[in-house]
């Protein structure tokens, strides 16, 4: 339950993600990543929300991408009371609290729909956004009923059309990202 006020815990899964790369201006393209460890934390389960920022923005950076070209999100999203909320604060601080414009982030996970992928819970995440960025559709987290209100409404969660045109992209392209925290 992914981002729910349901949310109590992570489903397990395994897969196996495989990934056919041609070299196209008109395809698409990994602008940039960033690895980091999560520093001091009080537990497993519990991530360092300040280190999660610094990751992200590293992220952005490594990728030339300013904030208000990322139309979406694909989130680790734990499906924990805990780790979602701190995830998604961590991801209003460092993209949306400088965003200059007004649409909102589409926010969704895969792991409402796979549970946690375990190694292939990052490339999934990378497989589901490509879908998305090449439809200019960020689909609905499928678990969501309930937005768990530490969450916050400042995410798009719903199925939604994508903008073609951020301010800083030209018109057809999208940037979107990919959160992925593991152990």
């Amino acid at each position: 339950h992914t981002f729910d006020r349901r949310a109590d815990g992570f489903a397990r899964g395994e897969g196996a993600s495989t990934f056919s790369m041609t070299r196209d201006e008109a395809g698409l393209a990994v602008c940039g990543s960033a690895v980091r460890q999560d520093g001091r934390s009080a537990s497993l389960t519990a991530p360092n929300g300040q280190a999660q920022q610094g990751l992200l923005k590293a992220a952005l950076s490594d990728a030339l991408t300013p904030v208000d070209a990322l139309t979406q999100n694909e989130a680790d999203g734990t499906g924990t009371a805990l780790g979602d909320p701190i995830e998604s604060g961590s991801l209003a601080q460092a993209i949306l609290a400088g965003r200059k414009i007004v649409p909102a982030l589409a926010l969704g996970s895969i792991k409402g729909s796979l549970g946690h992928g375990e190694s292939a819970a990052g490339t999934s995440g990378l497989l589901k956004l490509s879908l998305a960025l090449v439809a200019a559709r960020a689909d609905a987290n499928p678990q969501l009923r309930v937005i768990n209100p530490k969450v916050g409404s400042a995410f798009r969660t719903k199925s939604v059309a994508l903008p073609t045109q951020t301010g800083l992209l030209t018109a057809g392209l999208q940037a979107g990202g990919v959160s992925s925290f593991g152990y």
